[in-house]
């Protein structure tokens, strides 16, 4: 089972076409954190962190991990080298297997948007449209949905 807002992100992928990555960023959802920092090595952990970092977002860097460990032929040193959970990078590996799988089935198209990160970008504020929010003058920030007061943490 998908949560709703991945399911919608998905779809809309197809549309715009960046199913290829919008997959395997719902899958590094799926998972727990990829990340990991021991006590002993955070300052080292947090520079190979930093590695991966996508100014355009958390997804796209959980993009980028994943496209790292493939073009590194799904290798368990490259995760320790890097402080990724291997484990976490496999089960990932597996939900995307299983929901291309799905798609195959439905004939829905397996497309890479590339660079342009704009596409993928639209794909996942389709799914998460119910987060959006405008700046308030009194407050904060508030949905746009039902208008509920929020704030940036």
């Amino acid at each position: 089972p998908l949560e709703p807002p991945l399911s919608k992100m998905l779809i809309a992928s197809v549309d715009l076409g960046c199913s290829d990555e919008i997959l395997t960023i719902v899958a590094m959802l799926s998972v727990q954190n990829v990340f990991y920092r021991p006590k002993d090595k955070q300052a080292q952990a947090d520079q190979k962190k930093a590695k991966f970092y996508q100014v355009e977002g958390d997804h796209l860097t959980l993009l980028t991990v994943y496209e790292s460990w493939k073009n590194n032929k799904f290798s368990n040193p490259w995760c320790y080298e890097n402080f990724i959970q291997a484990r976490s990078m496999r089960r990932a590996q597996d939900v995307r297997k299983q929901l291309l799988s799905i798609m195959d089935r439905y004939k829905l198209d397996i497309v890479s948007a590339g660079k342009n990160f704009n596409k993928i970008r639209k794909a996942i504020c389709s799914g998460f449209f119910s987060h959006a929010a405008k700046k308030d003058p009194q407050e904060g920030y508030r949905t746009l949905v039902d208008g509920q007061p929020v704030y940036i943490h």
